[in-house]
């Protein structure tokens, strides 16, 4: 590896050790065994070089989300479905260490790390274009922006709910099963008013 992929494997390593905020530059460079310059050359600041490393955490999740091979096995779009993925990102929410801690810290923080919060900004449009699929079927090729600003941004608000809850309290945070009866009584109570 080079320097740039030594640094993020480094930021990653110090992210989930010590958050955005107690991450030093110094920490990174021991941590990746790179130097301070070579921050700056490859990612322009230590702010965002934490939001890269951040971002590939996140997009290392896809694969668990998923559950692996034929542990979705709900139709696209049924509740089924919608109970499997659920439960799959709740399961990385319970291991000890979750990185969705650091999704809360930037809630808390952002305003003090601008930097990092215009990078994630950015990342989550992405993140509800990538959840459309896993919950719809289909690829993300294949999502228009329209759906990534409706049914993306219902998802990604679920999905940062959810972080909330599972970091405040985990005995109380809703169940993929609750969540699924939850929606179950909304669908059922929209069509009855029809």
């Amino acid at each position: 590896m080079g320097h740039r992929e030594d640094l993020l494997e480094g930021a990653k390593r110090c992210l989930l050790e010590k958050g955005f905020v107690r991450t030093t530059a110094r920490d990174v460079v021991k941590e990746s065994g790179t130097n301070l310059a070579s921050i700056g050359y490859h990612y322009g600041s230590k702010d965002a070089l934490l939001a890269q490393a951040y971002i590939a955490l996140v997009e290392g999740m896809g694969d668990e989300f998923e559950g692996g091979e034929g542990r979705i096995t709900g139709e696209p779009g049924s509740l089924e479905r919608f109970g499997q993925v659920w439960s799959n990102i709740i399961g990385t929410m319970r291991e000890p260490g979750s990185m969705w801690r650091l999704s809360m810290e930037i809630v808390v923080m952002g305003d003090q790390l601008p930097e990092v919060r215009e990078h994630l900004a950015r990342a989550q449009r992405e993140a509800g274009r990538g959840l459309i699929p896993l919950l719809m079927g289909g690829g993300e090729e294949d999502v228009p922006d329209e759906a990534v600003d409706t049914l993306g941004k219902f998802y990604v608000t679920l999905m940062t709910g959810l972080i909330a809850q599972w970091t405040f309290d985990p005995k109380t945070a809703p169940t993929a099963q609750e969540l699924t009866e939850g929606l179950r009584q909304v669908v059922a109570e929209a069509a009855r008013r029809r």
